[in-house]
């Protein structure tokens, strides 16, 4: 039995990676190859059934993860993301989700068949997009940062409320039904919600005050953390089920506030990010793996899929268009967000809850309930997943823009290299702490941000997001290493670069120092470079004629190589270690002397 256990845990974490791995080589939507996975080691292969194997571990396994990825979500929400857009997420979380609500409780009776009871408490919980799906999504499709905060907004906040919805319907029913019920019984799921609401923001907000106060090392602030929201997570359930979403998703957006003011806090994520990464990859194969052959099979029946072809075309568009008339939206954003909201794991999960409970009242129709959501699930999840950036571009909503460069330093050679990287069409941003020395960015037009960048509020002050590669190119050799060392985590080390400030003795040495690529060849240090674009040097691309190496007879005399452009208008910048090969029809772009 251990070893039953144990393979199917690493089978599920193994896969759950891979699948990850592999959508993101085929530019697929991740939750789709996670399903397909799921799907082919279940009910296709019969390989195994993470449910029968983990026995009575498996849904306490996949609570604790929704309740860690909701955690993540929440703590990571800024208000400054939905500047512009904040009436239409108010509207969309309220009225948009009570529509959704009634809309879709009214399909499931008429077209799935189910009771009017079973149809409103299954309608509140069709409500919920989450994290867990939204989320992976937007990662591939590369939406502009306003519609990609409203969809981020919504399925964050409405995930804990879907089954608080479904549980309110519970509850009423559960009056109705039966007989020495009052109506003063729903006063105690008033109750819990509230006690839930009031842990989550109790547990943050002491957290917080103990970091401030150093009570924890830097070493343990993480877990303990993430300690404190698996408690918090369990004390709201034990108090009553599936409250605990709530609770931790406040506990989230109470964080995500002191983060502006504890610096450390903010720390956390990358750790909390990291698992959540983890756990959405495993959520999902746990879940379709475990699913029958006779639940897929049901799907294929026109009253379920009528079902979910009303969802996808009256029910969410209907929902986001009424409630967000007169609000900041144009029509072609109303049109996108009314088409995309998938389905994901808290849907799953919570309808077994109630398919077990309604069963037990009596309710033979809820039998269907699994396959009704699983249904509503996979198709979602496979047509917005591809159909999600498609649309987006088709309505001018995607970003489209290169990937940009962040130089952080603002110097003459700094300044004329971030010229002509937006010459080339490239997003750059220059970051300096000088005024004075950003003026001459400044004069070229050349975007900038005045302000220090390690500074624990830059995050709330300039939006990085454009920028996916980061230049440390100060005058400051420690300070460059600081910064390299700061953003690595966020931008990747691959996509970290650093500019050595003095001697080049040595060069070599400090490149682990630094946690970055170091940038150009052996000589080219931060006073080298300034002093040759001072004088009689400038920025010029050399054409490729045949395919070769990067090495001393490509580069012309006393040239120092920066960078290639690619034939697709990207860039590769040439550092000390790496080797380049330079092909037919690509540019070399040097820095070398005028009219040589």
């Amino acid at each position: 039995m251990e070893n039953v256990v144990l393979i199917s845990m690493v089978v599920i974490l193994v896969v759950g990676i891979f699948s990850q791995w592999l959508a993101w080589r085929i530019q697929w939507p991740s939750i789709v190859i996670m399903s397909i996975a799921g799907l082919l080691l279940g009910p296709v292969f019969g390989l195994f059934n993470p449910q029968e194997a983990l026995g009575e571990l498996y849904s306490p396994l996949i609570s604790l993860a929704v309740a860690i990825v909701l955690f993540e979500g929440s703590s990571t929400l800024d208000v400054r993301e939905i500047k512009g857009v904040s009436k239409s997420v108010f509207r969309i979380v309220t009225i948009g989700a009570i529509i959704a609500w009634i809309f879709g409780a009214l399909a499931a009776h008429y077209i799935a068949g189910l009771s009017l009871e079973i149809s409103f408490i299954i309608g509140g919980l069709f409500v919920v997009t989450g994290p867990t799906v939204i989320i992976p999504l937007l990662r591939n499709a590369k939406l502009s940062p306003r519609i990609a905060a409203v969809f981020k907004w919504e399925g964050i906040i409405v995930d804990p409320f879907g089954p608080l919805l479904a549980l309110f319907a519970y509850e009423v029913i559960k009056v109705i039904n039966t007989e020495g019920l009052h109506a003063d019984y729903m006063l105690t799921f008033f109750f819990s919600a509230f006690i839930a609401i009031l842990l989550g923001l109790g547990v943050g907000l002491l957290v917080s005050f103990m970091v401030s106060k150093g009570v924890f090392p830097e070493y343990l602030k993480s877990p303990i953390i993430l300690a404190f929201v698996l408690l918090c997570f369990t004390v709201a359930e034990v108090i009553m089920h599936e409250t605990g979403m709530l609770a931790v998703t406040v506990m989230g957006l109470t964080l995500a506030r002191t983060k502006r003011y504890l610096s450390s806090i903010g720390n956390v994520n990358h750790f909390v990010e990291n698992i959540s990464v983890l756990l959405t990859s495993t959520i999902f194969i746990l879940l379709t793996a475990s699913l029958s052959r006779e639940t897929i099979a049901e799907i294929f029946t026109w009253p379920i899929i009528g079902f979910v072809l009303v969802m996808l075309f009256i029910v969410r568009p209907l929902s986001i268009w009424l409630s967000t008339i007169g609000t900041e939206l144009t029509k072609q954003e109303k049109t996108l967000i009314g088409w995309v909201a998938p389905r994901g794991v808290v849907a799953l999960t919570v309808s077994g809850y109630f398919a077990a409970i309604l069963l037990e009242d009596g309710h033979e129709g809820a039998a269907l309930l699994t396959t009704l959501t699983f249904a509503l699930v996979f198709i979602t999840v496979c047509a917005h997943g591809f159909t999600l950036r498609p649309m987006a571009k088709a309505l001018g909503l995607a970003n489209d823009a290169p990937p940009g460069i962040l130089i952080v330093g603002a110097s003459s050679f700094s300044i004329a290299f971030a010229k002509y990287i937006k010459e080339l069409g490239i997003p750059v941003l220059i970051s300096d702490s000088s005024r004075g020395r950003l003026q001459a960015a400044v004069d070229k037009d050349i975007p900038i941000y005045h302000g220090q960048l390690l500074s624990e509020h830059t995050q709330y002050d300039v939006d990085l997001t454009p920028y996916e590669t980061i230049l440390a190119m100060t005058g400051d050799m420690s300070y460059n290493a600081l910064v390299s060392q700061t953003y690595a985590p966020e931008f990747g080390f691959n996509n970290t670069f650093s500019l050595p400030a003095g001697s080049s003795l040595g060069k070599k040495e400090i490149n682990t120092s630094h946690k970055a690529h170091l940038l150009f060849e052996e000589n080219a240090i931060f006073t080298e470079l300034n002093r040759k674009i001072n004088t009689t040097y400038e920025i010029k691309p050399i054409l490729i004629k045949e395919n070769c190496k990067l090495d001393k007879d490509t580069i012309p005399e006393e040239s120092t190589p920066l960078f290639v452009q690619k034939e697709n208008k990207t860039i590769q910048l040439v550092t000390l270690r790496k080797k380049i090969n330079l092909s037919k029809g690509e540019q070399l772009v040097v820095l070398k002397r005028k009219n040589n």
